[in-house]
């Protein structure tokens, strides 16, 4: 996968997200979850952007950690909701999930092979 359908990719999970949220069962507490989730999953599209504009391997790696920490924290929340008794598609809530744990996979292979590269030299 290159950089530019990783970024497209990563947008569309934020973007996937945000429809999600917006269709499900509104009341204080899930408004508190629904922020966190927006937040971090928009993180991982906009700080993904930010890896594409790395200056060093170093500092590629860096970017790359926060993505990879907010597509897990996305994938913490997502699973969160699942578990909570409220109105939501749960065929699209799966779809994610799945979503999320596979760009959890991509980001933290990444970091292991910079790091690995980088032990090399």
């Amino acid at each position: 996968m290159t950089k530019e359908e990783l970024k497209a990719r990563t947008k569309k999970f934020a973007v996937d997200t945000f429809k999600f949220l917006m269709e499900i069962e509104k009341n204080k507490a899930v408004d508190v979850i629904s922020f966190q989730l927006f937040k971090s999953s928009s993180s991982v599209a906009a700080n993904y952007r930010a890896v594409c504009r790395g200056k060093s391997d170093a500092d590629f790696l860096n970017k790359l950690k926060v993505v990879d920490e907010e597509a897990d924290e996305s994938l913490f929340w997502l699973e969160f909701l699942k578990e909570l008794e409220i109105k939501y598609n749960s065929v699209e809530l799966e779809r994610l999930i799945k979503e999320a744990d596979e760009l959890v996979s991509i980001f933290s292979a990444g970091i292991k092979t910079i790091k690995s590269r980088n032990n090399k030299n």
